[in-house]
This record gives structure tokens, C-alpha cells and sequence, in this order.
């Protein structure tokens, strides 16, 4: 860990302020901090770089804020095998599992180790297709999701490997990797799997078919939604960040990425601890 990129979600002081007492403690240890020119107006000992161009430069990834700011800072990374270490300053922060008092001990942690840890998380390729074109294509870590804009239902022809399963009728739909079962999907009640899991969520949500479940597939099976033609104001939202406006027509592929994110994996915190902490699961009494 010679080249250290920070993103912190400007917006909250705090991020800003203990991404500066990161910095110093890691240039006191010759480590070179990088960071965009937003950060840097904050933070002197940072050295600018655009956040397109960072991952050209660095060999680590800190993130100081919520599971928000993790999530954009994935779509950066882009796949590369950069470990990505999330520090908590937001709410629950299922991806940001370290919390400020535990950086600098996991910090040094990694500094000692010639090789970081890393659990490896599946990401997820959608494309949306027009016509026959191609418009657009993303990577996202946590969930697509196909709504309506207006309180209506809307129709959506669901295929698995080309094979006709449905056509939901419903708010909309989800489709999920198993890092973002604890987000949209848990809300409408998918089901939690453990994040290194090769499985694919597929969640109607508010079905006018009660008999609608969720279901969850394995990660080499494909999903295509299509919708019909007379719809209209509906959108493809990536990560809770990205929203593309959809039209009848439209379909959209979904499908495991050939790419994955890298998170820095800090024992002894297990996954099952992290969702008593943030779910506020009963503790057992001794």
C-alpha cells in the first residue's frame, strides 16, 4: 500500500474532516494520498487528481461516508482489482463497515500485510436496448430497478435465459446481486443472502399478484425485462444514483458482470455481526 486514493462524500464535515486525519497519519508513514480537486480545497496534503483518472494511479481505495458514497466510488474503480476500504459516517453503511474509531487500527493493519485482504463482490451489466440499438450500459454493485414514475402499475414480460417466466404486474422490479439484498430488495421483501454468494435477486415490488415471491437465481442465468408499448414515464434506476428514462419497447438485460469490487476484509467483524449491529437483531443474554 504505497498509493492511497480517498473519496469522501464533501457534503458531510466529518467525512471531510477525518479524510484529513487519515492523510497525515498516512503521509507520516511515506505513503502517497491522493484525492479530487474538491477534497483537496480541504485537504493540503492531498494530491489532486481527477476522480476518472485516480484509479490509473492508486493501489487503494479509501471511502469515508455512507453506503451512497461506496457505491459511486465502485463505479469508478470500474472492476479493477483495487481493494476498496469503506469507512462509516453515514446510517446504516452495510458496504462502509468500518467505523471511525477502527481506521487507523485497520489502516495499520494493512500496512503491515504485503498483500490486503479482499472479499470479492459480483457486480451486475444491464444495458437498455431501443429499437434494436444499444443506448445505454452500466455496472452497478447493488441493484437495478425498473418503476413506474406515477402511482401505476406497470407491465414488465420477464425472461431467464430467454425462457418466459412472467409478466409482472407491479410497481416495478428489482434485480439484485447479493451485496444489495440488505438495500431495495430487503425493503420489498426480498430475501438477505451472504454477499459472496453467485445468485441474482429478482423482486417484484407490490405485485398486483400476491402470488408474486421473489425468487433468486444463479449468477450465470441471464434476466430480460421487457416493456410493453404502451407505457410510458418509467425508469431504469442504477445503485439509487443513475436514472435513465425508459419507453414501450424498451428492453433491458441484465446480467452478471465480468468484472468485480474488492473489499478490504477486516477480522474479526463478521458479515453476521454487521447485520446485528445495523438490522438491530435481539442479542442474547449471558
Amino acid at each position: 500500500m504505497k498509493k492511497v486514493g480517498i473519496i469522501a462524500k464533501l457534503s458531510n464535515p466529518r467525512a471531510v474532516e477525518v479524510s484529513g486525519e487519515v492523510a497525515k497519519w498516512l503521509t507520516e508513514r511515506k505513503v502517497e494520498v491522493y484525492g479530487d480537486k474538491g477534497l483537496a480545497e480541504s485537504v493540503k496534503l492531498v494530491k489532486v487528481v481527477s476522480k476518472e483518472d485516480m484509479p490509473e494511479v492508486i493501489d487503494t481505495l479509501i471511502v469515508l461516508g455512507g453506503d451512497g458514497t461506496m457505491l459511486a466510488a465502485a463505479r469508478i474503480i470500474d472492476g479493477r482489482k483495487i481493494p476498496i476500504l469503506g469507512v462509516n459516517l453515514g446510517s446504516l453503511g452495510f458496504l462502509t463497515s468500518v467505523t471511525v474509531d477502527e481506521v487507523h487500527k485497520v489502516l495499520d493493519m494493512m500496512l503491515k500485510q504485503e498483500r490486503v485482504p479482499t472479499e470479492e463482490r459480483m457486480m451486475l451489466s444491464v444495458e437498455v436496448t431501443r429499437g434494436g440499438q444499444k443506448v445505454a450500459s452500466y455496472r452497478v454493485l447493488n441493484d437495478a430497478v425498473i418503476k413506474g414514475t406515477i402511482a401505476r402499475l406497470v407491465e414488465l414480460e420477464t425472461r431467464i435465459n430467454k425462457e418466459y417466466v412472467t409478466t409482472y404486474r407491479a410497481d416495478g422490479l428489482i434485480v439484485a446481486t447479493p451485496t444489495g439484498s440488505t438495500a431495495y430488495s430487503l425493503s420489498a421483501a426480498g430475501p438477505i443472502l451472504y454477499p459472496t454468494i453467485h445468485s441474482i435477486i429478482v423482486v417484484p415490488i407490490c405485485p398486483f399478484n400476491l402470488t408474486n415471491r421473489p425468487v433468486v437465481i444463479p449468477d450465470w442465468m441471464d434476466v430480460e425485462v421487457g416493456l410493453m408499448q404502451e407505457h410510458a414515464r418509467v425508469e431504469l434506476t442504477l445503485d439509487g444514483q443513475i436514472d435513465i428514462p425508459l419507453f414501450g419497447g424498451d428492453r433491458v438485460d441484465i446480467k452478471r458482470a465480468d468484472t468485480n469490487v474488492y473489499l478490504v476484509k477486516c477480522e474479526p467483524r463478521s458479515y453476521f455481526a454487521i447485520l446485528r449491529e445495523r438490522l438491530m437483531w435481539e442479542v442474547k443474554k449471558s
